[in-house]
């Protein structure tokens, strides 16, 4: 198989590489400009993203218009984008003529659109057999072949099949599963709710608190879904409650560390100045809580957060805000 992934930000360089151990596979990581990839070629390492991990020696760097990759395409060759959710858009019409699968890793949903990566796809590119690969991952430990497991969501059994075959191996697992609306809405929550949890650790609340602020909201993020028309159960599986896990409690979630910083007294915009890198929930954040007001969802966790990245809540207030609401039964949609 001949797998282009475009973007080498940390994720798109990291899924490359794991293609790349695979084996049998030819893969070429797509760089936005020439002087980024001729950097990757004369380092032998993503220095910006990936400091200290070394590219594989099979792993083609290209760099150029996307019109020559595109005309050459076959119906088996797979194409990964790995921009952030910004960079969705564009890239999609790019691949328009695409004959095979295209997947994204990009998690959120589009600022002003307010749309999922699929629908931003159905308005683009409607023709394409197109999926997500999502589910708990960071890209530095995925770099490094540590033990990782992913969903790989479609409609279409092709691009489900294309993306296990692709990086389904001994250090990464691929599950399949045809419910990408529910795999999207976990991947762009969760981002969410780790700002919130990183704000619950700076301001030393607790291990209690900590749970209690995962586990109602991943009750936030299944009543989206199921607004949105996916299956409950994606929810209890990797994209939906080990993403959440992964991203609200590991050390190297960006999306944790802007609610760690917030708490610590810096603004919004210093915070996501010192990360170096995108924090997706910050930008996500106000059209998750916009598409729940749409649909008469309740998302008190993400309302706080918004109101916190807004200015109109400070760190502790946004907690007293969320601990003085009424008492109420323990559900999904309560």
């Amino acid at each position: 198989m001949r797998i282009t992934v475009i973007g080498a930000g940390a994720w798109g360089t990291a899924i490359a590489m794991a293609a790349c151990r695979v084996g049998g596979h030819e893969v070429c990581l797509h760089v936005r400009d020439e002087a980024q990839a001729a950097a990757l070629r004369d380092q032998g390492q993503n220095a910006r993203y990936l400091t200290g991990v070394d590219l594989p020696s099979g792993l083609s760097i290209l760099s150029g218009p996307l019109a020559p990759l595109v005309a050459q395409a076959q119906t088996q060759d797979l194409f990964i984008v790995a921009t952030p959710m910004s960079g969705l858009r564009a890239t999609l019409q790019a691949l328009h003529a695409v004959p095979g699968p295209v997947a994204w890793l990009c998690k959120g949903f589009e600022s002003g659109s307010g749309l999922m990566p699929h629908e931003v796809q159905a308005q683009v590119a409607p023709h394409l057999q197109a999926g997500a690969l999502s589910g708990p991952s960071f890209a530095l430990e995925v770099a490094r072949s540590q033990p990782t497991a992913l969903v790989a969501a479609s409609p279409h059994a092709a691009v489900r099949d294309a993306l296990v075959q692709a990086f389904h191996g001994s250090a990464l697992r691929v599950y399949a599963n045809d419910d990408i609306v529910g795999v999207e809405v976990g991947g762009a929550v969760k981002n969410v709710l780790a700002i919130a949890t990183g704000l619950c650790d700076g301001l030393d609340l607790g291990l209690n608190a900590r749970a209690a602020l995962i586990t109602r909201g991943l009750a936030e993020m299944t009543r989206l879904g199921l607004a949105l028309g996916a299956k409950a159960e994606t929810f209890m599986g990797l994209s939906g409650l080990g993403d959440l896990v992964l991203t609200a409690t590991g050390d190297l979630s960006r999306n944790r560390k802007v609610g760690l910083l917030l708490a610590q007294g810096l603004s919004l915009e210093q915070a996501v100045a010192s990360l170096g890198h995108v924090a997706e929930g910050v930008y996500s954040a106000r059209t998750v809580w916009q598409r729940a007001q749409s649909l008469d969802v309740d998302m008190p966790i993400t309302e706080a957060v918004v109101a916190l990245l807004d200015g109109r809540l400070q760190a502790r207030e946004a907690v007293q805000v969320l601990m003085g609401r009424g008492p109420r039964g323990e559900s999904v949609g309560a």
